[in-house]
């Protein structure tokens, strides 16, 4: 009877999407993957098959990650005040390996390859737009924005909006905090 393995693959796919996300990629080879995750090749493709299988699981589970944290904040707070908390949030993500997007990382460095995770990364950043239009659509049906505004339009904007801010708050000569700010007073102003 096959041993059943010792680790906990769950877990393991978080551990690889934090490195993955931190160091990219073709940043991360796989004898990084095997000491992180303390596997021997024979476990590590036992368990994933290869560092892109890994790779893709890494990137569902970021992308799951955060359609669930944004639906959450806005079954807290509504959606508008979600669309507006959200850009303070994803600069002051405690204990993010990174701050820019694992999706936008991963499709910049890829695309150009023709690489299937750009692929996939590119699939998960409509889901996250397609969120975001809906969160836009029922502020909208709320009345908290007015109906001369086209959800995806709107979300195609803070998208892209979000992905600059993430990208800016790694670096040193610029406040991030006040383009998360200005980020939620044009939304307010809808």
């Amino acid at each position: 009877m096959p041993r059943k393995p010792e680790y906990d693959r769950d877990a393991l796919i978080a551990r690889a999407r934090d490195i993955f996300w931190r160091q990219g990629w073709a940043g991360t080879s796989l004898k990084d993957l095997e000491r992180e995750l303390k596997l021997k090749p024979g476990s590590f493709y036992a368990a994933f098959g290869s560092k892109d299988a890994l790779y893709g699981l890494a990137l569902e589970r970021y992308a799951q990650e955060g359609v669930a944290r944004l639906r959450a904040l806005a079954e807290r707070l509504g959606p508008l005040d979600a669309l507006k908390t959200q850009p303070r949030l994803v600069i002051e993500a405690n204990g993010a390996p990174a701050k820019s997007c694992m999706l936008a990382k991963t499709y910049a460095e890829l695309q150009a390859k023709d690489h299937a995770l750009a692929e996939q990364a590119g699939w998960h950043m409509a889901e996250m737009k397609a969120c975001f239009a809906d969160l836009f659509r029922q502020a909208q049906e709320d009345g908290d924005i007015g109906p001369d505004h086209d959800p995806n339009r709107l979300a195609t904007r803070y998208q892209s909006d979000l992905l600059g801010l993430r990208l800016s708050a790694e670096r040193s000569d610029v406040d991030a905090h006040e383009i998360a700010a200005d980020i939620a007073s044009d939304i307010e102003r809808l």
